[in-house]
């Protein structure tokens, strides 16, 4: 059972029931602890505010975590892989066949994520979400909420109760992971078609037309883009979004791989453990899931600066700055695992500061 303010739950499904309804609200960020850590920084012998922006994500973890005496070397990254029905409408240079391939490699620690991620000493923990295909895959999570989502150009990706289920599953997997002593995670995906569900969430979401938001994905041509686009604005077009609800965007045009990353967001929030965001298919469901439960984004931090069109769009609604501008697009969580060797570098000088008294030299005084 997981214990959330007085009350007690059996699962994250009453919890989810109740942020959805108003009825519970989350708790912020512990501002003292932000405001200690930040007092801490200026203690170390170097200018004030030396280290820029790393000493502000770093007061946020401490303040996410409740503790000044940050240690985040327990990490994973949650990759989440699902396929996407709209595929079908060849926006897409692969096939289906592709996610499921990849997912294997997942399993045995092949990917290029796996391989990024054990050099931070980072865990990998790639979930089937909604891969179609009929087995389990060896070293994958099994929490398949249905064999892909449907083509969303001809009917809705997915039930209600589907969304819904695929949220709960993003927070069970956080909930699990702060069990086992996880002190912060990672956003990963996988899923053919996802720049395009991504997408189309982004454009209903932010009330723009599919063009500004929608790019080439794994490298489609003019016409493909072009195709691309006109699928996704069509479905919005069709299907009303501008007007929807943020819960109704997700299940007409979002993938099963969103829907658990969203879960994931809001499942850091509710157990206070810091979630580093990797590109636009987690920045689409980062949005999502601060406009489903307001206040989540307080718990989540931003990595890198990606190809994709919708990128900047979405870092400036959710207010949150990327650090790293290198134009990747490799996906998988690749980004955020940079990130997190990051935040291990700017850490060591705060773990093990010198402060400006073991070196008897007068402290900088900050005057702004």
């Amino acid at each position: 059972m997981e214990c959330f303010g007085n009350r007690t739950y059996n699962s994250q499904s009453d919890l989810l029931a109740e942020l959805l309804a108003g009825k519970r609200t989350l708790k912020a960020p512990d501002p003292e602890l932000y405001r200690r850590v930040l007092a801490n920084w200026d203690s170390v012998a170097k200018p004030l505010d030396g280290l820029g922006r790393f000493e502000r994500i770093t007061a946020q973890i401490g303040a996410i975590l409740g503790t000044d005496d940050i240690d985040i070397s327990r990490k994973a990254v949650l990759i989440l892989c699902a396929d996407n029905g709209i595929v079908a409408e060849g926006i897409s240079q692969s096939g289906q066949e592709v996610t499921a391939a990849v997912a294997e490699e997942m399993g045995r620690k092949l990917s290029s994520v796996c391989k990024m991620a054990r050099q931070v000493g980072a865990d990998t923990i790639p979930v089937d979400i909604g891969i179609n295909c009929g087995e389990p895959i060896a070293g994958v999570l099994d929490k398949k909420i249905r064999r892909g989502t449907r083509n969303f150009r001809l009917e809705p990706a997915m039930t209600h109760e589907e969304a819904l289920g695929a949220i709960q599953e993003g927070m069970e997997l956080v909930a699990d992971c702060r069990e086992q002593g996880y002190r912060i995670l990672a956003t990963g995906e996988m899923g053919i078609g996802n720049t395009t569900t991504s997408s189309a969430v982004a454009a209903a979401l932010l009330g723009v037309r599919a063009e500004e938001v929608t790019g080439r994905g794994a490298g489609l041509p003019d016409q493909g883009l072009m195709r691309k686009q006109a699928v996704i604005q069509e479905a919005v077009d069709k299907y009303g979004l501008y007007q929807a609800d943020p819960l109704r965007v997700l299940e007409t045009v979002g993938g099963l791989d969103i829907a658990g990353l969203a879960g994931v967001c809001i499942g850091g929030a509710v157990h206070r453990i810091p979630i580093v965001l990797d590109g636009v298919i987690s920045m689409a469901a980062a949005l999502l899931a601060q406009r489903l439960v307001p206040g989540t984004v307080q718990y989540l931090i931003g990595s890198h600066q990606g190809r994709e069109p919708a990128v900047e769009r979405l870092t400036q609604a959710l207010g949150l700055a990327p650090v790293i501008h290198g134009e990747l697009a490799l996906g998988e969580g690749t980004g955020a695992v940079m990130m997190m060797a990051l935040l291990d570098i700017a850490l060591s000088v705060y773990v093990k500061r010198t402060l400006f008294s073991d070196i008897r030299i007068q402290p900088y005084e900050r005057f702004v």
